[in-house]
């Protein structure tokens, strides 16, 4: 292990608006820094190579009273289903790490997750699990800074990541490979099963569920993560042996939520015991592998629609919100036998003026599509992607 002295985590209320005791954020306080950059701005420099995603930030997009409306009436409708979903995966996460894990939530839509999967190991077993959350950048891999933390404070095998939701996969084999990569140079092997709340590409083996639905916390941006911003690596701000970045927006704190989220599912958590008990069972009984379905139809989407870039295709309601909330939207598809779960989706798809189309047999209830460029000559007559030379 590296010599070099570690820094000092983050907790609230210095930064972010979740209790010190829910969260520690193995992050470096980029707060006093303008990241943002305006979506087209962005957008073109991730397609044309010359920046990373995670070396800005967008300036996030507001919803509308209407939108905020759906939000509230979608914690209201999920409230059952999420808890339930964090009780199974919780059970799953406590008996694969012997009752001892250490949730390590990937920040920033992972955070929430790990926050109520800490909350339902207190209150169901009165189990106090260690909860942090750090960052993993698609192209750059886990912050080996933070798992030099983890490495020195704990015993590896105890380390367990914990994401939102899975789409196509990507952050799954991100995932693996960073660890690989850690292993090969310090000697340190942390295991790489991936603690999701919902896994609809079939990504992982511990999750909470797999059906495609809207989790509230992906509905809305900083305001349900603890005020907290997407993270940042960039190396203008981020020294070899700093955290990874990320701002914390103390000025939206009127309309902050975070914590009302985490109340309303926690106040279902006894409720759904027997149903968590049941689907345990049932889930330890099937052995669920992961079959990477997901990939096989974005690989699909891509080409059927001359993409030919699987990152551009977002699978899954919560990355079909993130497209429209904070990348350049070019179409959503839409399973038509899931409209009741994506009806959030299809207001902010109106609002932005995407065209929605319905797909029957989706594997997905629906699939954000970013635009691939951005003058006319892109889309040729047959609505699908062209590039010039």
């Amino acid at each position: 292990m590296s010599q070099f002295p570690l820094p000092t985590p983050l907790t609230g209320p210095d930064f972010g608006s979740y209790p010190a005791e829910d969260v520690t954020w193995l992050l470096k306080d980029l707060s006093h820094i303008a990241l943002e950059a305006p979506t087209e701005e962005r957008e073109q420099a991730i397609q044309s190579g010359a920046a990373n995603y995670a070396q800005s930030l967008p300036v996030e997009y507001s919803p509308s009273a209407e939108y905020q409306a759906l939000y509230t009436q979608a914690v209201q409708r999920a409230g059952t289903r999420i808890a339930t979903a964090v009780g199974v995966v919780t059970e799953l996460a406590l008996a694969g790490r012997n009752n001892q894990p250490v949730l390590v939530s990937l920040a920033r839509a992972g955070t929430p997750i790990g926050i109520l999967m800490r909350r339902w190991a207190r209150q169901i077993h009165g189990i106090e699990l260690p909860h942090f959350t750090m960052s993993i950048v698609r192209g750059v891999g886990l912050d080996p800074t933070a798992l030099r933390y983890l490495a020195a404070n704990f015993d590896p095998a105890r380390i367990l990541f914990v994401d939102g939701w899975t789409g196509k996969g990507a952050i799954s084999r991100e995932l693996t490979a960073a660890l690989d990569d850690f292993a090969a140079g310090t000697g340190v092997r942390f295991q790489d099963d991936l603690a999701v709340l919902a896994d609809p590409g079939h990504c992982v083996s511990m999750f909470g569920t797999r059906e495609d639905y809207l989790i509230p916390s992906a509905c809305l941006n900083s305001t349900v993560s603890g005020l907290v911003s997407r993270t940042v690596f960039n190396v203008e701000h981020i020294g070899p042996h700093d955290f990874h970045g990320a701002k914390f927006y103390a000025d939206l704190a009127g309309s902050d939520v975070s914590n009302d989220f985490l109340t309303a599912i926690g106040a279902h958590f006894d409720a759904v015991r027997p149903a968590v008990e049941r689907q345990v069972a049932q889930h330890v009984a099937a052995a669920p592998a992961p079959s990477w379905v997901g990939w096989e139809a974005v690989e699909r989407i891509s080409t059927e629609y001359g993409i030919n870039n699987v990152n551009l295709v977002k699978p899954g309601v919560g990355e079909t919100t993130r497209v429209l909330l904070r990348r350049v939207p070019w179409r959503v598809l839409v399973n038509p036998d899931a409209v009741d779960d994506v009806v959030h989706v299809l207001l902010l798809a109106k609002q932005r003026g995407t065209p929605v189309e319905e797909v029957p047999g989706l594997p997905y209830s629906c699939v954000g599509l970013i635009h691939p460029r951005f003058d006319k000559s892109a889309v040729g007559a047959d609505g699908k992607a062209v590039h010039n030379a």
